[in-house]
């Protein structure tokens, strides 16, 4: 709302920012002294709030640190104003939390650029701690599995180091969510967080989104730009699908992180940077490494502390704590908040072969509130058929299309479709691009077809 509180005893000066902050569209409470004003700060969210440093009840500088302490989670920030400005008092004000200092009498321009800065620094902190939120609660592994709390317990040991992480499993398994709880752990964790996934950027452009470029070196683009390495300096970059980087850039890749600096494209000097790299794979880097699709050297930069995440079907147990968790974050969203499914569709899906592993669970229970809009329990009728009667399965673990009933055209094309990417996949041993050529499609439109009907390059 762009709630400004003047804090000040001399009424006129209260009045003349209120009707001049108004004007430029902000909402104004005043209050002439710092008793009162402290309750408004409790009892309301104000953005900004402009303090005298001299008040009739109390010291301006000792409210300030009050503000400063209280523990709602959007304290405002603060702008002193004093007529009697000295360096000392400044310093003083900064020390407690000051956003800026104000000498009266006010500069008109001075004081509403000082205004707006403090806005937009107080929204750039609610964002970050709104995003540090969010990055926490998408962090947390569920699951009570063995394998699972095998895990948590490596993320404890592993996560406070700076070891570089390599984590292997199928496409859908949480590979990225590993990624990021091993982030939130980590004594980076209140620097940032930046993914990248390399088998979904073009080859042409993949280079300049690592490592960035400068003055117009993309045609058509920005004069400059930040590549990932740079964004993520201090914190953790995640380098999703790290096998389908070619050769040239695992060799750039491989220089990056051993002398912590590159040349961004069109720059004349390099640019340093302290970056922690995670890479997640669903192929195995070693069979690569054997067909000369993966360098040896930048296997071992990688694969300092390795981490396997299993597939849902290795792990049935933890379906039930999976839906509870995917059904609190999906109810609210669809306006039922109190979702739960029964027992017999629960037991329907441990029976399931989750081709696409966690994530394509997830996408089930969004789908069946999406499709049933009234309801608050989720039985089984509810669940897609495909779902609840059960593939029959070839010896190799594929769909036998020939002898499947399917409810639906959808049912029968996903099943259609995802036989014939593997059979495209196994006649160019797992290599996507060439796989994508095979099919006459583009590498990138292959690969989230992939990622929508379960399909890993190794099953």
């Amino acid at each position: 709302m762009n709630h400004v509180l003047i804090v000040d005893d001399e009424a006129e000066i209260r009045e003349s920012l209120e009707g001049i902050l108004r004007e430029e569209g902000y909402v104004v409470t005043t209050s002439a002294t710092a008793t009162e004003a402290l309750e408004l700060v409790r009892d309301a969210d104000y953005d900004v709030v402009l303090l005298d440093i001299w008040l009739p009840d109390r010291d301006g500088l000792e409210t300030l640190g009050e503000i400063r302490r209280l523990e709602n989670a959007s304290v405002p920030e603060v702008v002193i104003i004093s007529g009697h400005g000295t360096i000392e008092a400044a310093v003083r004000a900064t020390k407690l939390g000051a956003y800026d200092f104000l000498e009266k009498p006010l500069s008109l321009e001075r004081t509403l650029i000082v205004v707006k800065n403090a806005m937009r620094a107080r929204q750039m902190r609610e964002d970050n701690a709104e995003f540090a939120r969010q990055l926490t609660s998408r962090s947390n592994v569920t699951g009570q599995s063995v394998a699972m709390k095998a895990l948590r317990q490596q993320i404890k040991l592993m996560a406070p180091t700076n070891g570089r992480v390599l984590i292997y499993g199928e496409s859908g398994t949480g590979k990225e969510l590993i990624g990021k709880a091993m982030h939130a752990a980590s004594l980076r964790k209140d620097r940032p967080f930046v993914e990248l996934n390399c088998a979904a950027i073009p080859e042409d452009y993949i280079e300049s989104e690592l490592f960035g470029y400068r003055h117009g070196a993309v045609l058509g683009g920005p004069q400059e730009k930040r590549g990932t390495f740079e964004r993520a300096d201090g914190g953790t970059l995640f380098l999703d699908e790290v096998g389908d980087m070619s050769l040239k850039t695992q060799a750039k890749v491989l220089r990056a992180l051993d002398e912590q600096r590159f040349l961004p494209v069109g720059a004349s000097h390099p640019v340093h940077v302290d970056v922690r790299v995670i890479a997640a794979t669903n192929k195995d880097l070693e069979e690569e490494i054997a067909r000369g699709n993966f360098r040896e050297d930048l296997f071992y930069r990688l694969n300092v502390i390795p981490f396997y995440v299993p597939p849902l079907r290795d792990r049935k147990e933890d379906i039930p704590l999976l839906v509870k968790e995917f059904l609190e974050e999906f109810g609210p969203r669809y306006g039922r908040p109190h979702m739960e499914m029964t027992e017999d569709a629960l037991a329907a899906l441990r029976q399931y072969h989750w081709p696409g592993n966690v994530r394509e669970l997830r996408n089930l229970v969004e789908r069946v509130l999406i499709l049933n809009p009234k309801i608050n329990r989720i039985e089984k009728k509810h669940l897609p058929m495909l779902v609840y009667r059960g593939p029959k399965l070839t010896e190799s673990g594929r769909i036998n299309t020939k002898s499947e009933e399917f409810s639906s055209l959808v049912e029968a094309r996903e099943a259609y479709e995802r036989e014939f990417i593997l059979k495209k996949l196994d006649e160019f041993h797992g290599n996507v691009s060439r796989a994508a050529e095979g099919l006459g499609l583009e590498r990138s439109h292959l690969y989230r077809k992939m990622k929508a009907l379960g399909v890993t390059v190794k099953e």
